[in-house]
């Protein structure tokens, strides 16, 4: 694909830029001219470094509420109607849904990227019938869909959004192998350290690593449980009560987790659903064992007793055991976990070969060439 206007619908520049900048450099790179519509934040000036031209868009990303929505889907229409793209890529929901309807209308090539089902796909309620019709419409005239495991496209294909013909599955954004070089395992002499990151929600899981983590300590008073990531309001007076009672110790967003990954022993995920959790695929990159749901987006990453361990959604008890059965490992199994685990990486997530396959995908769609 070369020469051609492209148009990227997001609803966040971190994300974007830190999973994404490989791709779009891509598409750069082979003379594409990449537009970027999605809110201004602190790394947009990083995208328009590479080359990108941005269109401020304003995204609310939680809920739906008809009005800002539908202003929205309007303004992608505008947007749309202004730029003329060859080709629009949409990542996350709202972008999905309402620049797909746009694109779809507007009869340009457009392509959508799954990177999650998010909550409104957990309960059988109307909130998730309005967003199965919705994501009927957009996806429709889609050129392809790509999905991040394969257990989301089996739930579009079931819901009759997709047909199986038109979807690509990739391993999430991959990792960047260079960026996140294997790190030597800690030292033996160490007390062990588990590594959380992400939001602090209900839906990654943070309850039950709480509870495990507090009967953990009962037993190995040495052990440290690090959290890494913001946190949603209502966890602020239970994470002071945590850290206080000597549970975890809490650091708040970081720019940067690599030191977090660099002096941990294991990284632990136990979320309830996943496009592709790129925190797996970093500390895994990196060279640490894993320890995360048995769910796809998660469970992709792990080769169960090999590089880590899977677990239950919402099983304390797994949880516990399975954190207890890698303590009790010998220094040397654990090292030759985390060497598993950067073996894994470079084998099924190498963002080279996701890229390329990306465009490759994209090319031989129709009308794309």
């Amino acid at each position: 694909m070369k020469n051609k206007k492209i148009l990227i619908l997001a609803n966040l520049d971190v994300g974007l830029y830190k999973f994404r900048k490989a791709l779009i450099k891509k598409l750069i790179d082979q003379g594409n001219e990449v537009y970027i519509s999605l809110p201004k934040g602190m790394l947009v000036q990083n995208l328009k470094e590479m080359g990108c031209h941005f269109i401020e868009t304003p995204v609310d990303r939680r809920g739906i509420n008809p009005a800002t929505d539908f202003k929205l889907m309007m303004r992608y229409f505008n947007i749309l109607g202004k730029i003329k793209p060859d080709l629009v890529i949409t990542y996350t929901i709202k972008p999905n849904i309402y620049g797909g309807i746009a694109a779809r209308f507007k009869r340009i090539p457009y392509a959508v990227n799954i990177t999650g089902l998010g909550t409104a796909f957990q309960n059988e309620n109307m909130i998730k019938k309005l967003v199965v019709f919705l994501y009927k419409l957009s996806c429709k005239k889609a050129k392809t869909i790509f999905f991040e495991n394969e257990g989301n496209k089996q739930v579009f294909i079931e819901n009759n959004i997709i047909k199986e013909s038109r979807s690509c599955t990739l391993p999430g954004a991959g990792i960047d192998l260079d960026e996140y070089k294997m790190t030597p395992y800690p030292e033996e002499s160490r007390n062990i350290r588990f590594l959380f990151i992400g939001r602090v929600m209900k839906e990654k899981g943070v309850e039950e690593l709480f509870k495990a983590a507090k009967n953990i300590k009962k037993i190995y008073p040495e052990v440290s449980f690090d959290i890494v990531g913001p946190m949603e309001d209502d966890y602020k007076e239970r994470i002071q009560s945590l850290v206080r009672n000597g549970i975890i110790y809490y650091y708040g967003y970081q720019e940067d987790v690599k030191p977090f990954i660099k002096k941990c022993d294991c990284f632990v995920l136990p979320s309830y659903h996943e496009g592709m959790a790129n925190t797996l695929l970093e500390c895994g990159a990196m060279g640490r064992p894993l320890i995360t749901s048995r769910i796809h987006g998660c469970m992709e990453a792990v080769r169960d007793g090999e590089n880590g361990y899977l677990v239950d959604v919402k099983d304390v008890k797994g949880l516990e055991e399975k954190m207890v059965e890698f303590i009790e490992l010998s220094y040397e199994e654990k090292k030759m976990m985390g060497e598993k685990s950067r073996k894994v990486m470079e084998e099924m997530f190498d963002k080279r070969d996701v890229v390329d396959r990306t465009i490759l995908t994209l090319d031989q769609a129709k009308n794309f060439n």
